[in-house]
């Protein structure tokens, strides 16, 4: 049996893990501090897939019919 790769599925979004100074930036444009963004579950399908780790910022673009993407950030927790 072929094994499904959900990265590749339509109706999930593109995950990225941001390195250090994307952090930064991301923190420095918003004037936020990483216990201010949202979380994700470590045990998320998707970031197990991408090897996210405790503490890594997510950066999740999703299609939107109206903006046409639309980029969101999450902070990986325990899971």
């Amino acid at each position: 049996m072929k094994e499904f790769d959900i990265l590749k599925h339509e109706l999930v979004p593109k995950h990225k893990i941001l390195n250090e100074k994307e952090r930064e930036e991301l923190f420095k444009k918003y004037g936020i501090n990483i216990k201010q963004l949202p979380r994700i579950s470590g045990s998320d399908p998707v970031i197990k897939l991408i090897n996210g780790q405790l503490g890594d910022v997510v950066e999740i673009i999703r299609k939107s019919p109206t903006a046409g993407e639309t980029v969101y950030y999450r902070v990986v927790v325990k899971g």
